[in-house]
């Protein structure tokens, strides 16, 4: 199997995104076959627009497509366990969205059963998979910052209005939105450490879900890292990585086109794409479509640069904010 072979689990905004920065990799490596969502006339204009040949109104008859290698999972975050288990019983490879599920509960069940079908499981916190990302973790090792005492990631956007950010039903809130990333990119620099103590806080909606939170991570040898989350207010967006001898700065830290080093400013231009998307840098997502191939290839069932372990600890790390805020699901 040199050509992965990708089947799309809803026709949503970033499967728009995923599949349009897909097409930015060698058509003989990666192939779209068919994409699915609740309402027919949405997969079709999705698979007419993207010169899909097969369009599904029932998940149930991607998973059970002969033809699909891996399903990428682009649905809301309370449909990623359903989709995900429904997926991995028929034998398919999985890379889904963000938050992988509601929550470390759901996450366990899902990487255990996966390892028991010896299927890739991968959670899609394309992050890490940007060349940027590369650079930090090489810039870190190589210890020219010194030692790291201090991490600071803001990450905030005025999005008030949008219902999967301020509905509980559709996993609301931006711990699991935005807060991931922040929590992924300490994760990544304290190297997957679990902090000794965390102290959070925040203000919920009328819903029930937290629209901002903000939260210090206290990690042994002095280390900390400070983090928050905003959905009424555009935040700087950039991290920092603070060591004794220098700093490194991460702008647009989600999704980076460049890092700002002690030796200079090193950029990663974006590919090109055919169609418009509709997040910031979305052409990034070739990055971990990419990733998830060159895994299955080597027969890994985890990613080395979005492992279980990490999915595990974000799972747990944000069960915990979600606790001291007192944000609630129907899945907990």
């Amino acid at each position: 199997m040199t050509t992965l072979r990708w089947g799309i689990a809803s026709a949503g905004k970033i499967s728009h995104d995923f599949v349009s920065a897909l097409r930015a990799l060698p058509a003989n490596e990666h192939d779209v076959i068919a994409v699915a969502a609740r309402q027919l006339s949405r997969a079709q204009d999705f698979a007419k627009l993207h010169e899909i040949k097969k369009a599904y109104d029932d998940y149930a008859k991607l998973a059970v497509d002969k033809d699909i290698d891996i399903v990428y999972i682009g649905a809301i975050h309370p449909q990623h366990f359903d989709i995900a288990m429904l997926m991995l019983k028929h034998g398919k490879h999985i890379l889904c969205e963000k938050p992988l599920t509601m929550n470390l509960k759901q996450t366990t069940e899902l990487i255990n059963y996966a390892k028991n079908k010896n299927l890739f499981l991968m959670e899609a916190v394309w992050s890490r998979c940007f060349p940027v990302y590369d650079t930090i973790r090489k810039e870190i090792a190589s210890g020219i910052i010194g030692d790291i005492h201090q991490v600071i990631v803001p990450f905030g956007f005025r999005m008030p209005d949008v219902d999967r950010v301020i509905l509980k039903e559709l996993g609301g809130g931006t711990i699991l939105d935005l807060g991931i990333y922040c929590l992924q990119f300490a994760c990544l620099i304290y190297d997957n450490e679990m902090p000794e103590s965390i102290k959070a806080s925040g203000f919920l909606n009328e819903d029930g879900v937290d629209m901002s939170m903000s939260a210090t991570l206290t990690y042994k040898g002095n280390r900390t890292a400070t983090i928050m989350t905003h959905a009424l207010v555009t935040l700087s967006n950039e991290a920092y990585v603070c060591g004794t001898k220098g700093m490194i700065k991460v702008d647009k830290f989600w999704c980076p086109t460049k890092v700002e080093l002690p030796s200079g400013t090193m950029k990663a231009p974006l590919p090109k794409l055919k169609h418009e998307t509709n997040f910031i840098n979305s052409a990034g997502l070739c990055y971990e479509a990419a990733e998830a191939r060159d895994c299955i290839l080597k027969g890994l069932t985890e990613s080395p640069k979005v492992s279980h372990e990490t999915s595990l600890l974000l799972a747990k790390l944000e069960d915990e904010l979600r606790r001291q805020l007192g944000v609630v699901y129907s899945q907990d």
